[in-house]
């Protein structure tokens, strides 16, 4: 009996068992492991306008690390000069990040299959790409350099299908736009700071995955910086590292509530002595933190109990390399879905406001001794969109061209600024917003009345519009 035929089909189907059994243990080995981003030397100089040092890391790259195996580190990145700031995908198969395949190379987004550790590139565009996020339905958000008339120089967001394809732009204004993150209530947020007439403090801003409703979420105290992407809990709170710009070492952990952001700053690492860089809630309740005691050292892991606040001892160093971010590899509930107004048809958005001379907490309107709003003007990057006067009741509607940024500020009967411009506004195609006041609390809803500027057609901006042929229901 000829026994050769037999044995080389053993040979293959043990070969074949082998590369199935093989490719499982790889598929899996990722299961449970920390995704960990690092960098050699000293982190320093960090540029929170132009995200140079800060979002565009040089030599970064991003490793495997069991917690209970430290030693066991497996570096993802190797192919690449640069590699940071990963986003797991909601089955825990894929990991977005940003990289430069060569120095010198613009940064791009790639997308890497965990159980092979095959990258493919996502996007290629004319300017740098950074901080890549999952959204549910199939696409993706990140940030672009954008240069254009319309906004100048500016980190802007845009979202695309995992393919590539269906590139969008979701915000307009001259803001750097940095980290973003996605909240499970499906909204985006992300690191904003205006960058013209002049640099403002940073915030961080809210916003529909269409780039509607933008808003601010919450704000710090003046000259902090927003070092990390903020991360939500499952008990319903906001987690990041805020800085404070003049001091190179004093990174911070810091919680605010979902439900009232601008009210409940706690900084839970104040009484530690040392520097915070990144965090992140595991489910055991506790914070995964990098984290170093002097400015001499490299950030290391640790793990952060909230309810003591206190640190444990170090769970991974290297004396040589600063862990600039933290992520789980696995599973994880995907955020919702939200419906989008946009009609790409339709080329403007409305805006309404109740009473104008609404500040704080109360309405000025009665009030005798304060001198009242009669006019908004509406300005650009580069000149006024017009002026428009208010109604009696301090309401004012308008109909805005969208996917522009405009500010709009206060004036008296004689044109004399009351209030300077609010922050950088924008609206979408067919948006729909409103507002109670000028420089309201946030937490307020408006008043059940009719404004009587609603009773009119909207006022047109830019004002020397004259004509705008679009859908019926722009008017409805």
């Amino acid at each position: 009996m000829n026994t050769k035929p037999v044995i080389i089909l053993l040979k293959i189907l043990i070969l074949c068992m082998y590369i199935i059994f093989f490719t499982a243990c790889k598929s899996r080995s990722l299961n449970d492991m920390l995704i960990i981003t690092q960098t050699s030397g000293n982190i320093k100089n960090l540029n929170f306008i132009t995200g140079e040092s800060w979002r565009y890391v040089p030599k970064a790259f991003i490793t495997a690390l069991d917690p209970d195996k430290p030693e066991s580190l497996k570096v993802l990145t190797d192919e690449f000069y640069s590699a940071c700031y990963p986003d797991i995908s909601y089955d825990g198969k894929y990991m977005l990040f940003a990289a430069q395949q060569k120095e010198g190379d613009l940064w791009q987004i790639w997308e890497m299959v965990l159980g092979n550790l095959k990258s493919r590139k996502v996007i290629e565009l004319n300017q740098n790409c950074i901080d890549p996020a999952y959204l549910p339905g199939g696409r993706l958000v990140f940030t672009k350099l954008t240069k254009n008339d319309t906004v100048k120089a500016a980190h802007c967001l845009y979202t695309c299908n995992l393919d590539g394809s269906g590139i969008r732009q979701i915000t307009f204004s001259p803001h750097a736009s940095f980290g973003t993150s996605v909240l499970k209530d499906g909204r985006l947020l992300t690191i904003s700071r205006q960058l013209l007439p002049d640099h403002r403090n940073p915030m961080l801003m809210a916003m529909r995955p269409d780039g509607t409703k933008a808003d601010m979420f919450y704000k710090g105290n003046g000259g902090s910086a927003f070092i990390s992407r903020a991360r939500e809990t499952s008990e319903g709170k906001i987690i990041f590292i805020e800085a404070d710009t003049n001091s190179e070492f004093s990174g911070n952990v810091v919680s605010i509530n979902y439900n009232r952001p601008l009210h409940t700053r706690i900084n839970m690492t104040a009484e530690i002595t040392g520097s915070f860089y990144s965090v992140l809630p595991v489910e055991s309740g506790k914070f995964l933190v990098s984290f170093r005691k002097s400015d001499t050292e490299r950030y290391a892991l640790y793990e952060f109990d909230p309810e003591k606040q206190s640190l444990s001892y170090p769970i991974y160093h290297n004396p040589d390399y600063n862990i600039i971010d933290i992520l789980a590899a696995g599973k994880y509930d995907r955020p919702r879905k939200l419906p989008s107004e946009v009609d790409m048809h339709v080329k403007t958005g409305l805006l309404l406001c109740q009473d104008i001379n609404f500040m704080g907490f109360k309405s000025t309107l009665n009030n005798p001794g304060i001198v009242k709003a009669s006019m908004i003007e509406v300005l650009g990057t580069d000149s006024t969109y017009g002026v428009v006067p208010v109604e009696e009741d301090g309401s004012f509607y308008l109909k805005v061209l969208a996917d522009i940024p405009f500010q709009i500020q206060i004036l008296d009967e004689d044109s004399s600024v009351l209030h300077g411009p609010c922050s950088w506004l924008w609206l979408r195609p067919n948006e729909r917003r409103g507002c109670v006041g000028c420089h309201e609390d946030l937490e307020l809803v408006p008043v059940n009345r009719i404004p009587l500027a609603v009773r009119k057609d909207p006022v047109i901006i830019p004002v020397y519009i004259t004509d705008i042929k679009e859908k019926v229901i722009e008017l409805e």
